[in-house]
């Protein structure tokens, strides 16, 4: 596997201030539709928030040499905005961070509905500080030192309790999703969807009624290592909605100009 370094901008705040993040990024063979990793392991996107370059470092070449895509940031107010901006299976958050700690980060994420999982990690053992992360938001907690086939393990099992849900079907208005069958219905009428059409259906019905950033679908469809043009993508959101709001019901997917799409009823922009 041809491993390469990209250059991500992302944009911090209203003023427009890019910031640099680095993504080592890697090339995954797809098994039965899965993405896998070496040895046919799982693949998993990761965020690393740690300000030890060294303890970073380390972390982001392990976890890539075990077939996973891994993006870092080396303080709080940066890990926090790369967790606004991108789609991550797990987020690996250390607690004392430059700019804003680890329990911020946690914080504000679950009161934004971020829902990803976090895995937090600490010098500290102490049992209120853990108890702290929990409550905060935090899934799992690892004290320093540990041992990385434990961590490795563990976020395998953090990713697997987040993807567990007593109902997995989607329903917007009279659109109903079922990821499970794949099946997608627009009242008695079922829609034959390309694999695209369905990803990104997919990727706006798990986030209903938000404004689903252009890069967030791309990442989410096409994948990190892929450079899809924005033209592209209107191209088959254009067709997605054709098939989806053409018969003459409701409008359901709506474009937000200079941001990206999103798909709600009862409630035009």
């Amino acid at each position: 596997m041809k491993a390469r370094l990209i250059s991500l901008q992302v944009r911090r705040g209203k003023y427009g201030i890019l910031k640099q993040a680095s993504a080592n990024l890697q090339e995954f063979p797809r098994i039965k539709g899965v993405e896998a990793g070496v040895w046919g392991r799982e693949f998993m996107k990761l965020l690393i928030v740690e300000d030890e370059l060294r303890m970073a470092n380390l972390l982001r070449r392990g976890l890539s040499e075990e077939g996973h895509a891994v993006m870092c940031a080396y303080d709080g107010a940066d890990g926090l905005e790369l967790a606004r901006q991108f789609e991550f299976d797990v987020i690996l958050l250390d607690v004392m961070l430059p700019k804003m700690s680890g329990y911020d980060v946690a914080k504000k994420l679950r009161a934004e509905k971020n829902a990803t999982p976090v895995l937090m990690l600490t010098a500290k053992d102490a049992v209120p500080d853990i108890v702290r992360g929990l409550d905060l938001g935090a899934d799992d907690y690892m004290t320093k030192p540990f041992s990385f086939e434990e961590l490795v393990a563990r976020l395998r099992a953090v990713k697997r309790r987040a993807h567990v849900t007593p109902d997995p079907t989607l329903k917007v208005g009279d659109l109903v999703l079922d990821p499970a069958s794949r099946d997608v219905y627009r009242g008695e009428t079922r829609l034959t969807l390309t694999r695209t059409e369905y990803g990104l259906l997919e990727c706006l019905m798990y986030r209903v009624g938000k404004v689903v950033p252009r890069h967030t679908l791309i990442e989410s469809v096409w994948g990190m290592t892929r450079e899809i043009g924005e033209n592209t993508l209107d191209v088959f959101m254009h067709m997605l909605r054709k098939k989806v709001d053409g018969s003459g019901g409701e409008r359901l997917i709506q474009t937000v100009r200079g941001v990206g799409y999103t798909i709600r009823a009862g409630n035009v922009l």
